[in-house]
């Protein structure tokens, strides 16, 4: 939900202003005086605009609007970097006839729901991340989620940046700020830019990773504590979510190693070397994906293992206590039995042997059971 206010200018010249105002089923909506739902207001393009700039020499020129930043941005040989947050069709299709984008890599944009890929249109790059964000949990439990992704898609030119995030993507204000206190780095062009917000979502898997990894710990620790339940729910949900990590962060190698390889030449061999480095941390969140997961699927087999021998020790147990009953029983059901002549039937001590023999045999088998561990 976004707040804003908006104005409506009237037919007869005055205004009307608007208070909240929200997105839903593609449309912006808001509440007039009379708390009526409009619905027929739309965002205009500036409110899709996070932040526009155009750069010289590695620092910060001017902030225009995007349809006047790429002809400023070549008249000063820099470059224009704008970025926006979920723009829809209308809004994206605007900034593309400015910068000349194809039409399915926008539609791409648009729908997000992409997977991690590099493509190349023309003279354009189209890079699409995958990003993470760790989900505060006091304990994992079998709803729990862990992991929420969102999107960065990134048209990389050769005087200009458009970046489009979706979803739970973090803000990229932080990394224009560093890198804007790096005159040096951002002098290199649009491919310092692709270079820092790239490093920054395989920075973010790092710290996922860790954060990850502690509840992986925890988890370890309850399937073999003592007092230990069945766990395969909670396991079988965190592995569910290592599985959504892992589809964000394995398709990045192969692009990565285009934009370390040149990428056609629009990525300098300078910067290729930069994008080694992130190559590097994105194989580091691999390998400790692939080790979280065979740990997982380890505690899933011991969590089964323990429930079968739980199982085996509850059924010998269940088996010392049957045969423990069976002694009283068979002896009850001889002495029974309506026959007239049976031995020691009015004998004056027949019943107290009868009590003594039975209770003889059944602490007989119950240290017997006890011996062997069934009980």
């Amino acid at each position: 939900m976004t707040d804003r206010s908006a104005v409506v200018q009237r037919k007869d010249g005055s205004r009307r202003g608007f208070g909240r105002q929200w997105r839903r089923g593609g449309r912006w909506h808001s509440l007039d005086a009379e708390g009526q739902d409009v619905p027929e207001q739309r965002r205009c393009t500036a409110d899709v605009v996070v932040d526009c700039a155009v750069y010289e020499d590695g620092c910060r020129a001017a902030s225009l609007p995007p349809q006047q930043a790429l002809d400023e941005a070549r008249k000063r040989g820099g470059f224009a970097w704008i970025g926006l947050h979920e723009p829809d069709a209308e809004h994206l299709e605007e900034i593309a006839q400015v910068f000349g984008l194809h039409a399915l890599a926008v539609e791409d944009a648009v729908q997000a729901h992409q997977r991690p890929k590099l493509e190349r249109y023309g003279d354009t790059l189209f890079l699409v991340l995958k990003t993470i964000v760790f989900v505060e949990h006091e304990k994992l439990t079998a709803t729990s989620e862990v992991v929420d992704t969102g999107e960065v898609m990134i048209f990389l030119g050769p005087d200009f940046v458009v970046v489009v995030r979706h979803g739970s993507a973090p803000g990229l204000a932080r990394v224009r700020r560093a890198l804007e206190c790096r005159p040096e780095m951002l002098s290199h062009g649009p491919a310092a830019v692709l270079h820092a917000i790239t490093d920054q979502v395989v920075d973010d898997y790092l710290d996922v990773a860790d954060a990850v990894e502690l509840d992986v710990d925890a988890l370890e620790s309850d399937v073999f504590s003592a007092g230990h339940g069945d766990d395969a729910e909670r396991i079988y949900q965190l592995k569910r979510e290592l599985i959504e990590f892992k589809h964000a962060v394995y398709p990045m190698a192969r692009p990565l190693e285009r934009l370390t390889e040149g990428a056609d030449g629009l990525v300098s061999a300078e910067m290729g070397r930069y994008f080694r480095d992130v190559s590097d941390h994105v194989s580091h969140v691999r390998e400790r994906l692939v080790a979280y997961g065979e740990l997982v699927d380890g505690l899933l087999s011991a969590n089964l293992s323990q429930l079968a021998v739980q199982q085996n020790v509850d059924m010998r147990r269940i088996s010392a206590a049957a045969a423990i009953l069976a002694i009283p029983t068979m002896i009850a059901g001889f002495y029974g039995m309506n026959f007239e002549h049976m031995p020691e039937l009015h004998w004056t001590f027949g019943y107290p042997l009868m009590l003594a023999v039975t209770a003889t045999l059944s602490a007989f088998c119950y240290r017997a059971f006890r011996r062997v561990g069934w009980l």
